[in-house]
């Protein structure tokens, strides 16, 4: 039961879900290893590092770099408070959360909780908020050789580096109880549209087409976001637990068809060698 899923920092399991570094099996508050997760971490993110050459009154430092920086901690300081929320969210129920207890929890002031978000569901939902950037970042880093569907599935699958085993059963249980909460499914609406429009616009220029016009784009992004979506599902409810990253590859796997009407999605994404940008969308008669 979620109860003894109190008994542990999950934090390291929420990998599967959100890509962050976390310390795997350790008792909430056990000592200096952990203290109470994200704790740790999150004081340091608020304080901040000092840096040389980037203080404001420093003759060396750099505009570039102190921007660098400043976006970097404000990074961080989301991450911190997102795997918090997530955290608290499974050990103690979504309806015993609350903003303050995110802060505390992630080391910073309730205060700079508000900064960054507007509501506890917000904050929960904040790390696949992030998934979706990575994923669309991740996607136009791909080489343009690389056929679109491979090109997408590597992607779609870097935030999932830690999902290639089966999570413990009482954690999983956890997420369903978090997940499934009617409260939170505007918020996590509105991620999953954020995620598609970040996939809709990496496709859009890893072909070098406009997404206002051509919908290939936004149709293979739909697509894409509701075989991840399915994915999860099934891993949801899986009994007894399975990995994750299989069922992702699985259901992606199954979208190729969609690929096989686009000459140039399927050869490069763009460049010299790319076919005639008139013919790019078309289907091809046989």
């Amino acid at each position: 039961m979620i109860l003894r899923v109190a008994q542990f920092c999950v934090v390291r399991k929420l990998d599967t879900l959100n890509h962050v570094t976390v310390v795997e099996n350790q008792p909430i508050g056990a000592g200096p290893t952990v203290e109470s997760g994200a704790a740790q971490s999150g004081a340091a993110i608020e304080a901040g590092p000092a840096v040389a050459g980037t203080g404001p009154g420093d003759p060396d430092g750099r505009p570039g770099e102190t921007e660098g920086l400043r976006e970097r901690k404000k990074a961080a300081t989301r991450r911190a408070l997102g795997l918090a929320a997530m955290s608290l969210a499974i050990s103690r129920g979504l309806d015993n959360v609350h903003p303050e207890d995110i802060a505390a929890e992630a080391g910073v002031s309730t205060r700079t909780f508000n900064n960054y978000f507007a509501s506890k569901y917000e904050a929960i939902c904040a790390l696949a908020m992030e998934r979706g950037t990575i994923i669309g970042s991740a996607l136009r880093n791909r080489p343009a050789t690389e056929p679109l569907m491979e090109a997408i599935t590597v992607a779609v699958l870097e935030p999932y580096v830690r999902g290639g085993r089966p999570p413990d059963r009482d954690w999983v249980q956890g997420v369903r109880l978090v997940i499934k909460s009617a409260s939170l499914e505007g918020e996590y609406l509105r991620t999953q549209r954020a995620t598609q429009k970040a996939l809709t616009e990496a496709i859009a220029d890893r072909i070098g087409c406009d997404p206002a016009v051509e919908m290939f784009p936004a149709v293979m992004a739909g697509a894409v976001t509701a075989a991840v979506h399915a994915a999860h599902e099934r891993w949801l409810s899986a009994e007894p637990p399975v990995a994750l990253v299989p069922l992702i590859r699985e259901a992606l796997s199954q979208l190729s068809c969609l690929c096989s009407n686009t000459p140039r999605a399927n050869s490069l994404a763009v460049g010299p060698d790319a076919p005639d940008p008139d013919q790019a969308l078309r289907p091809t008669l046989s």
